[in-house]
């Protein structure tokens, strides 16, 4: 087998410790590729590179920089069954959400490229001191610690604004899905993007995640992943007082009033917690159902679930994958263990581990519905990422905001009414950093997307984003 390997100055570099890690099919057990283990020293040498091509690539005009950007996108679509299938393989998501998520990618490069002429600062009139302006300037080197989810489409929402505003850059991928990610950075050169702005550098989170975070000439960090590795991210930074981007995770309720259009809202469940298996950072994690329509939705939604087709992503019109791996499919074995032990809920269908061919080699889990959920269930307290959807019946809107808001997280929420006053009264009280009215886990790279609380801080996607990578200097002249 011939090991993949990193991209540091525009170059395919193996490890400085000449050591390597597999990454594995999810669905199958199998050794897919071998890749770097890189170290600290990889590191220093992927930020020295982006050091190095930082003038150079500030210098170019947005214009210049979106155009790379823009062929990137196209060589992207071109190549998306292939990108595509690639991410099966090492995610374990079925084909058809893989090509959405590569479809994303390029829409969010492509977005990006539309807001290139929009980079300028402003024009201020100072009364009895002449006037101001205001210049927008690239941070310098940055870099992102991304997870293995949605690894194709979070790795465009973090470079897309950073190098569209000419900053460069270093990409630490999740140990489990670097494949599509190097793949993708590969394109960019491809397109012509210069050596050294955009690096990658695989391993493990304590080596090559700390390193970049530590180093001195980072001057930004987006990551996203779990609320206790960013704080770890969070307290490093603020030693070399580096800027931050946490997206940590959440526990997004869904709330079902008695006037929804109960179609719709069962589709929007069914769609919204067992989408890439329920390991979606703004999916449906907790259910809150009016009392008076519980019954009917829930038969609503039981029909859905079970039309749920489990299997290998790379076979046709399986609509559920595996778990990404055996620390999430032990997780979810274990919650799913407890409602039983503890009588904590009532499992309504799913709950066990599937049995069909070649069932016993991947980490796969029934999509699994859950009514009568106790408030302190770890159902409800926790992220849980994986299959498993708790419910709960509440008498009114106030009881359900209130339930809703009574976790860390603030991630995103949303109502399904067709009162508007209703839906207002949602969008105002909620405790969420996006909140959506009869629909969930849609995200647009238009829109600024981040939480609130636990779920972290700092805004990705939209022109919020591309503050995030700009510095803005002030200048006074005198007439």
């Amino acid at each position: 087998m011939v090991a993949m390997k990193m991209q540091i100055n525009g170059k395919a570099v193996e490890a400085c410790g000449g050591e390597f890690f597999g990454v594995k099919n999810p669905a199958t057990g199998e050794l897919i590729e071998q890749v770097p283990r890189g170290t600290e020293e990889d590191v220093a040498a992927a930020v020295e590179a982006a050091s190095s091509a930082f003038a150079g690539w500030a210098a170019a005009s947005p214009q210049q920089r979106g155009g790379v950007l823009y062929r990137t996108a196209e060589i992207v679509r071109q190549r998306k069954d292939e990108l595509a299938a690639l991410l099966t393989q090492e995610q374990g998501k079925p084909l058809a959400e893989a090509r959405n998520e590569i479809e994303g990618f390029a829409h969010v490069l492509e977005y990006y490229c539309g807001l290139a002429g929009s980079l300028r600062g402003d024009f201020i009139p100072v009364p009895g001191n002449g006037y101001a302006f205001t210049v927008k300037n690239p941070l310098g080197v940055c870099a992102a610690i991304i997870p293995w989810n949605m690894p194709a489409l979070i790795m465009g929402w973090k470079i897309a604004p950073a190098l569209i505003s000419g900053n460069t850059f270093v990409l630490k991928p999740a140990s489990n899905t670097p494949l599509t990610n190097l793949n993708l950075a590969s394109i960019f050169g491809e397109a012509g993007l210069p050596a050294g702005v955009l690096n990658v550098v695989t391993g493990p989170g304590e080596t090559a995640g700390e390193g970049l975070v530590r180093s001195p000439d980072v001057r930004k960090i987006s990551f996203t992943g779990e609320a206790r590795t960013g704080k770890r991210v969070a307290e490093l930074a603020a030693r070399g007082m580096k800027r931050v981007t946490l997206e940590l995770g959440g526990s997004d309720p869904m709330l079902v009033c008695d006037d929804a259009d109960l179609e719709s809202a069962a589709a929007g469940a069914l769609r919204g917690r067992f989408y890439n298996c329920g390991q979606t950072c703004t999916a449906v994690k907790r259910l809150y159902v009016f009392e008076s329509i519980a019954e009917e939705f829930t038969k609503k939604l039981e029909t859905g679930i079970r039309s749920l087709r489990i299997g290998n992503g790379l076979e046709k019109n399986t609509s559920i994958g595996p778990l990404n791996n055996r620390h999430q499919w032990e997780y979810i074995k274990e919650l799913t263990s407890e409602i039983e032990e503890k009588d904590s809920g009532r499992i309504i269908t799913g709950g066990k581990v599937p049995a069909f061919k070649g069932s016993d080699k991947g980490y796969f889990f029934e999509p699994t519905l859950v009514s009568d959920v106790p408030g302190d269930s770890r159902l409800l307290k926790e992220e849980v990422f994986g299959p498993l959807l708790p419910m709960v019946t509440v008498k009114d809107l106030d009881e359900a905001i209130e339930e809703a808001n009574s976790t860390s997280y603030g991630l995103g929420a949303s109502i399904w009414t067709k009162d508007l006053d209703r839906a207002r009264t949602g969008c105002e009280q909620l405790n969420a950093g996006i909140i959506w009215v009869n629909q969930h886990m849609k995200i647009a790279p238009e829109v600024p997307f981040g939480g609130v609380k636990e779920s972290g801080f700092g805004r990705e996607n939209g022109p919020d984003a591309l503050s995030e990578y700009l510095e803005t200097k002030t200048i006074m002249l005198k007439t």
